[in-house]
């Protein structure tokens, strides 16, 4: 049986290799020829762009290809199967996108046989943004033709809007029969075409107004601006903006374009004001995330490592996280984080590895029970079991699964409550070691 294992082995070697010799004996023949009717030009960016081409050989043919180059960039392909001599009609995508000058492109044509000998032939296409005679602004209710302004690519609707809120997506007409309809909308706190997501305009007075929108560089207007520290906050919607930036402590925060910024909640964890619109930032240097939303009139600042919020290091350093009930910022009424993980609040670094909080009852913290804990991230991961953290408080004791709370749950000693008003800072410690961690809870 052995050695009619080997045998078989050794003609199945045998016919790969003698088909592999097959394969590599043939030589490209023929000759493939193309005429390629001359129809590139007035062309547009978002054109479906059509040809038509006349192939022949005296071999079997294989495929018509045709390729759209920015430059050196392929941008489109499209393969038409050829099965006999003839005349083939296709058509080929014009990409629409931001920021792109007018120019020149490359459309390629191969033809190939069936033995893989081709011929190639190319042709320069000049391309351009179209110049629409109007834009459609469209919202839930009405539509509106905006118009060129004058600026290169720039359109605008000046309109009594009913409100100075405006939720509306844009369109283009077809401008001539490869033209198509171009859709910009609301899409990862930008404008980006390919979506009908209502973009969030604002306008900062009512009645009269325009909206403006440039087909190039996709700048939109109006939306309504915040800025810290010279930065202009970017707006995720139209109640939230927000900004990544590296802080230094003890630094002046200047915050402008909230005009009702004096009935904002400061979180005393991560500034101390001075005056409206202007802050000391109180937390270790770093760079964090700034939130602000106008609802709520809240700015929340989480820590950052890189882009994404920061972990508990191994060393102890990075970030501390709450998660859980009878907690919330910038109140309970209006912001419970509950163990909805996207809500969780990040303690403020205040350097030696520790993390603070503050809370004030009956306002950011139950008075009469809590049942949160600390995580080493904000989602589900690590976290402070009832194992890796202690306390020496006469205020708040951490749960060990036996005694009314789940591992490292927070309760509220027996016959206590917190008092309405007061302040209570909670700090965790990890110096000694991320399963040595130390709370301490104050109340001032």
């Amino acid at each position: 049986m052995k050695n009619l294992k080997y045998w078989i082995l050794s003609i199945m070697g045998f016919v790969v290799l003698s088909c592999s010799d097959e394969v590599s004996e043939i030589e490209p023949a023929g000759n493939p020829v193309m005429e390629i009717e001359e129809q590139f030009t007035d062309v547009h960016f978002g054109d479906i762009l059509p040809f038509t081409v006349t192939v022949s050989d005296d071999i079997s043919l294989s495929t018509l290809t045709a390729v759209l180059y920015f430059g050196e960039e392929e941008v489109e392909r499209t393969t038409i199967r050829t099965k006999e001599n003839g005349t083939y009609s296709g058509t080929i995508e014009v990409p629409f996108e931001k920021d792109i000058p007018d120019g020149t492109a490359t459309l390629e044509f191969i033809l190939l046989n069936t033995t893989l000998k081709s011929t190639v032939q190319s042709f320069d296409v000049p391309i351009t943004r179209a110049q629409y005679p109007y834009l459609i602004l469209v919202s839930d209710n009405a539509s509106y033709p905006m118009l060129p302004t004058g600026v290169a690519n720039e359109y605008a609707a000046t309109e009594a809007f009913p409100s100075t809120d405006l939720s509306a997506y844009i369109k283009t007409p077809v401008v001539d029969d490869k033209g198509t309809e171009i859709v910009f909308g609301w899409e990862a706190g930008a404008v980006t075409n390919g979506v009908s997501t209502n973009i969030p305009f604002v306008s900062s007075v009512a009645g009269t107004y325009s909206v403006t929108f440039n087909t190039k560089t996709y700048a939109a207007a109006p939306f309504f601006e915040i800025v810290l520290n010279g930065q202009k906050m970017n707006m995720v919607d139209k109640e939230n903006y927000q900004l990544d930036i590296t802080l230094t402590q003890g630094e002046d925060i200047s915050i402008e374009g909230l005009g009702n910024i004096a009935e904002w909640w400061i979180d005393a964890d991560y500034l101390t004001k001075q005056e409206d619109g202007l802050y000391t930032f109180v937390p270790m240097s770093g760079k964090y995330r700034i939130y602000a939303n106008l609802t709520l009139q809240y700015f929340r600042i989480e820590a950052l490592d890189g882009n994404s919020p920061a972990v508990l290091n191994a060393d102890g350093t990075g970030a501390v996280w709450i998660i859980g009930d009878n907690v919330g910022k910038p109140s309970l009424a209006e912001k419970t984080v509950g163990w909805n993980t996207d809500n969780a609040l990040c303690m403020a670094p205040i350097g030696d590895k520790k993390y603070q909080v503050t809370l004030v009852g009956g306002e950011n913290i139950s008075t009469d029970g809590i049942n949160f804990k600390f995580f080493h991230q904000k989602g589900w991961g690590g976290e402070f079991g009832g194992t890796a953290i202690s306390t020496g408080s006469d205020i708040v004791f951490i749960g060990d699964g036996t005694n009314g709370r789940d591992s490292g749950n927070l309760g509220l000693v027996s016959g206590v409550t917190l008092e309405e008003g007061a302040t209570y800072v909670f700090t965790v410690d990890v110096s000694a070691g991320n399963d040595q961690a130390v709370l301490t809870v104050t109340k001032k």
